[in-house]
């Protein structure tokens, strides 16, 4: 298990390792902005089986067959049985779909040695707590008809483990690696009585003392007892999108959310003692100035109220095999079909709005919303410890870094 980003491997450094390894079948997981990259790869060795999977793939498979020489490609979410399956049919050339599990009764923990989990428990800035690392109890998200997902690709279909095994699987983490905080990264936190059994569970074996739960979740749903009860079973960091704070947008997005939940269930979630994280996108195909002076406003109402502890704002991109892809492609509503632009550091969708720059100073404005002396206070009055000041520096120099993202130019955001 080849990972050299998080190594800090040079390229020659990844290259004998791999060849030192000598594999039968490379897998690569791959996304959007960096497929080319991936086929330029592939193409330079020949001698090597690959297999390609991910939500480009599965959006674009015959693609990749044609722009790399790609062994084969395996489009859909179950990669892993799918993996399986494939090794066990004798590894066939050419494109093998996977058909979703019906259930994900019984399916392994991850192996965190084989992973090097500790490569991640660190450096990740939204750990609060380290050693951190992630689990997931769902594929993918409850709702799974956001037009602008590709996760929804991956997972039409929404599928939950069993709440028990997911509290086994983190007392193992606390007991066997000392871990102190863990992100579930699926798409959005099983809710009803899946979420009630896993926290009950959570405070009958006292994990809450020992290791802080954080989890994407969705405005709408729950109301202030469900709020409370994940504090009591140890959640600390909830992430909600938000996207935009205009209903046609939300309405076109098939969010099923209306602008007035967001504030109510912020407001809920941290009077609970949750920390809100709220995510925004802005560039929408469809929003000018006073829609994006809408989005700014909330974001910055949130900072000053103390209901969103942190946040993060992004350009909208449409990624192929989404609908909101397929219905700006289809009007014409697209910059580029080059993937190398895809990744998030500048707008490529037609807009209403003069020219790129007003998004970035719009999302600045939102950045500049941490520095309110309302907001100000609200982060003070919620330190508590010596960890809250460090996260908090690591917070002040990740503000600093967004501001000059997007100062113009073609800045990574």
């Amino acid at each position: 298990f080849l990972d050299g980003i998080a190594s800090e491997m040079s390229a020659d450094e990844f290259e004998a390792k791999l060849a030192a390894f000598a594999p039968e079948l490379v897998v690569i997981e791959t996304k959007t902005p960096v497929v080319k990259r991936h086929w330029q790869w592939i193409a330079e060795h020949p001698s090597l089986k690959c297999v390609l999977v991910g939500d480009h793939v599965t959006a674009l498979p015959e693609e990749s067959i044609a722009k790399s020489g790609v062994w084969a490609v395996i489009p859909g979410g179950d990669w892993d049985y799918g993996l399986l399956d494939f090794v066990s049919d004798g590894c066939p050339n050419g494109m093998r779909p996977v058909a979703l599990r019906e259930s994900l009764e019984g399916m392994p923990w991850i192996d965190r040695d084989l992973v090097h989990w500790e490569l991640y428990a660190k450096k990740n800035g939204n750990f609060r707590r380290t050693p951190g690392t992630y689990v997931m109890s769902g594929r993918d998200c409850w709702h799974g008809k956001c037009t602008f997902c590709s996760w929804t690709t991956l997972y039409p279909r929404y599928r939950t483990r069993n709440p028990v095994d997911v509290v086994d699987e983190i007392e193992m983490l606390v007991e066997k690696y000392r871990v102190k905080e863990i992100m579930d990264d699926s798409g959005t936190f099983p809710v009803g009585e899946w979420l009630k059994t896993f926290c009950n569970e959570m405070i009958r074996r006292r994990l809450p003392k020992k290791v802080r739960i954080d989890c994407n979740m969705r405005f709408g749903r729950l109301g202030p007892e469900d709020y409370r009860l994940m504090r009591r079973a140890g959640f600390q960091f909830v992430l909600f999108g938000v996207e935009s704070a205009n209903q046609e947008t939300l309405d076109r997005f098939n969010k099923a959310l209306k602008v007035e939940d967001v504030e109510k269930g912020a407001k809920w979630a941290t009077e609970a003692g949750l920390d809100v994280h709220l995510t925004f996108m802005f560039g929408h195909a469809w929003e000018g100035p006073k829609e994006i002076a809408n989005t700014v406003a909330l974001a910055r109402r949130l900072l000053a109220k103390g209901w969103a502890k942190t946040l993060q704002c992004t350009l909208t991109i449409p990624y192929p095999g989404t609908p909101l892809f397929k219905e700006l492609q289809a009007t014409d509503g697209l910059t580029t079909l080059d993937w190398d632009e895809y990744d998030m550091r500048r707008a490529i969708t037609k807009t209403p709005l003069a020219s790129e720059e007003e998004i970035k100073r719009a999302i600045r404005e939102v950045y500049r919303g941490f520095l309110q002396p309302a907001a100000l206070w609200h982060r003070l009055a919620s330190t508590r410890t010596l960890f809250d000041f460090g996260f908090y520096y690591r917070g002040l120099r990740s503000l600093i870094g967004h501001l000059a993202d997007f100062r113009g130019g073609r800045k990574q955001c």
